[in-house]
């Protein structure tokens, strides 16, 4: 992504995204039927306030930014292609 690109995703997600700071403990599902946010990482919270779930690294016990959600789907969707 460009900086332009970047800059646009970051005032998006300010603007439209979660800006809560409750989030559940930490979930992991296993098999085939798991939301987005666990496919990334197999982990994910959800926001306590308006259900948004996130991505969440349990090694690094944190919720993943935006900018690294967006290189994470890059790379698994480039993986894919080869």
């Amino acid at each position: 992504m460009s900086n332009g690109e970047d800059l646009r995703v970051t005032i998006f997600d300010f603007i439209f995204g979660c800006r809560h700071e409750r989030h559940s403990f930490p979930l992991t599902i296993r098999g085939r039927r798991r939301p987005i946010a666990a496919s990334l990482t197999g982990t994910y919270v959800a926001c306590l306030d308006c259900g948004k779930e996130f991505p969440y690294d349990w090694a690094e016990m944190r919720v993943l930014s935006a900018k690294e959600r967006r290189k994470l789907i890059t790379r698994i969707h480039s993986e894919r292609r080869v």
